[in-house]
């Protein structure tokens, strides 16, 4: 049941009882584990637009979580028998264990297109209210996902050192390089394969809560500090991008999905919910630096106005930015087409450039402080699930904690390879 009133039966192929949230949809073709365990999901009902959801099974060593955060979850078919060498148990069955309502046998490609004519809206999924005027009426009186603090939720509780590195996922992965790397981890609903990311290329992790003051982060002396992906409203996460306001220019800064919106507010952005979000391993993404396309991972509902981080700089002043598409504020399209990257004038840090922008609706996906060592994306590089294109921004981290000025430029064609056993980045060769 939606709260416009537009509902949909089917099957109970979960939990039993009523789970209410933000109804919002997610286009990959695989990696449902991770995406029903991703803690950025907090809050949300997920309609899964592939059609058969369940046929590998569940491995828990796949899991982007101890537990999953969504509240539901909504799919065309739920299977019963998978088949999968590395399956413990069945998706219902996983869904039963952790207690997450789910339903099957709905129209997900008429579901999906309606989000995306009337947008994101509160929702219910319930095996045990099935008089639609109750459940509606329940729906409406639900809360809303916008200002709530749905980090607190999903947040580690103490500071914990981080190295696991899964072994079911040898047979697909290279040694980690060397650690080199102290970094401090913001946990505000990190996934466990972005943190295995930061062991995998030269990192030692120690991470921290979301709401770690910065001067207990500083004291630690790290070489750089990365802030996590998370879920719901970023202008509700006060305590966390204040302390970006205090490390920010002392130490090496790398932002993922939330940590961006975190890094983007510290700066004085405005922030926007969008429409429907971004959700799948799919959305094409345009490196303005490298000229390169990335087929991205993302998972958000709300995104950063480019242009309420500061003036042009006169160089880029001739531009026009037209009238965005998918509720957002501006179409940062138009600066692919003139095929530059551009620079505004911040009051508090100076420089950001604008260095990635989404192919689909124009919003901005990546910024760089140009006079203090932080960059950050909205989108999840770390391909869990989704393709490799961004895995060179761990490299980026990396190079920017060596001080490398020019760290951003990775030949991510190669780059994407790195680490993996089934090809060679080196000789860009697939095995």
């Amino acid at each position: 049941m939606l709260e416009d009133g537009t509902s949909f039966r089917g099957f109970a192929c979960g939990a039993s009882g009523t789970a209410f949230g933000e109804i919002c949809f997610n286009t990959t073709l695989e990696g449902y584990l991770e995406v029903i365990t991703d803690p950025s999901y907090a809050g949300q009902i997920v309609t899964m637009t592939y059609p058969q959801i369940g046929n590998y099974g569940v491995n828990l060593d796949d899991c982007q979580s101890a537990t999953p955060a969504l509240r539901g979850l909504v799919v065309r078919d739920m299977c019963q028998t998978p088949s999968n060498f590395r399956s413990m148990m069945t998706l219902p069955e996983f869904l039963t264990k952790n207690n997450i309502v789910a339903i099957e046998g709905v129209d997900t490609r008429a579901l999906v297109r309606h989000i995306r004519d009337f947008g994101a809206q509160k929702a219910a999924v319930s095996t045990v209210v099935l008089d639609e005027e109750q459940l509606l009426a329940e729906v409406k009186d639900s809360p809303s996902i916008v200002g709530q603090n749905l980090v607190k939720t999903v947040s580690r509780a103490s500071v914990d050192s981080f190295d696991e590195l899964p072994e079911s996922q040898a047979f697909a992965f290279m040694q980690p390089a060397e650690k080199k790397y102290k970094v401090v981890a913001y946990d505000c609903g990190a996934k466990l394969a972005i943190l295995q990311n930061l062991v995998r290329c030269g990192c030692e992790p120690t991470v921290v809560p979301w709401n770690t003051p910065a001067a207990d982060v500083l004291e630690m002396h790290p070489d750089g500090v990365f802030f996590s992906n998370g879920p719901g409203d970023p202008d509700a996460v006060s305590e966390t991008y204040e302390q970006v306001r205090e490390i920010i220019g002392k130490v090496p800064v790398f932002g993922i999905c939330l940590g961006h919106q975190m890094l983007s507010i510290a700066a004085g952005a405005k922030i926007e919910k969008l429409k429907y979000g971004h959700r799948g391993g799919n959305e094409p993404v345009m490196n303005l630096l490298t000229r390169r396309v990335e087929v991205t991972s993302q998972n958000h509902g709300f995104g950063c106005v480019f242009s309420s981080l500061g003036v042009l700089e006169d160089e880029f002043s001739d531009v026009e930015i037209p009238e965005g598409l998918n509720g957002s504020a501006e179409d940062l399209r138009a600066w692919v087409k003139a095929g530059v990257a551009p620079v505004v004038k911040n009051e508090k840090y100076g420089r950001i450039r604008l260095t990635h922008v989404n192919l689909n609706d124009g919003t901005p996906e990546g910024i760089q402080f140009l006079d203090v060592p932080a960059f950050c994306v909205q989108y999840h590089p770390e391909a869990n699930p989704g393709p490799t294109d961004s895995h060179y921004l761990f490299t980026a981290f990396t190079r920017l904690m060596d001080g490398d000025e020019d760290y951003l430029n990775i030949d991510i064609a190669k780059d994407r390879l790195s680490g993996w056993k089934f090809g060679s980045a080196a000789e860009g060769k697939v095995n």
